[in-house]
């Protein structure tokens, strides 16, 4: 036992983290311009992450430069936790991904039609876990 109130996740802890989760921050970097879009989505069984998303900036800026970065956060009153996740982004092409990529069950939160599918290529994962508290005396 540590009394250190910041842990490394394992990566099997960090993937379980991700499959629990389904709201996390896609930060995308085009033209040494940084985007950040809310997004949900979904973990298949090989540890591929997809999302359902509409024609717009994020499509756009993934056909420019499909390196990306995931972040999900979960916090309550006596810990937090947060993962990341690096790797390649590609849209979903083929009739038969698309339809693989339909029973995995995601459903767009907002009502809106989402008909692309995008799937993120882990190249890396990290995360960390917090013990909530007060800051400690500086005495």
């Amino acid at each position: 036992m540590t009394d250190d109130p910041v842990r490394e996740l394992g990566t099997e802890e960090s993937w379980q983290e991700l499959r629990r989760a389904s709201l996390g921050r896609l930060a995308l970097c085009v033209a040494g311009e940084i985007d950040i879009f809310p997004i949900n989505f979904v973990v298949d069984a090989d540890n591929v992450i997809y999302l359902r998303t509409a024609p717009g900036t994020k499509l756009l800026e993934l056909s420019i430069n499909d390196h990306v970065a995931l972040e999900i956060d979960h916090v309550s009153d006596i810990d937090a936790m947060s993962v990341v996740v690096k790797g390649r982004a590609e849209r979903v092409e083929l009739q038969s991904e698309m339809d693989a990529a339909e029973k995995l069950g995601l459903a767009p939160w907002v009502p809106t039609l989402k008909y692309r599918w995008v799937r993120i290529h882990p190249e890396s994962v990290s995360g960390r876990a917090f013990v909530r508290g007060p800051e400690p005396s500086r005495d």
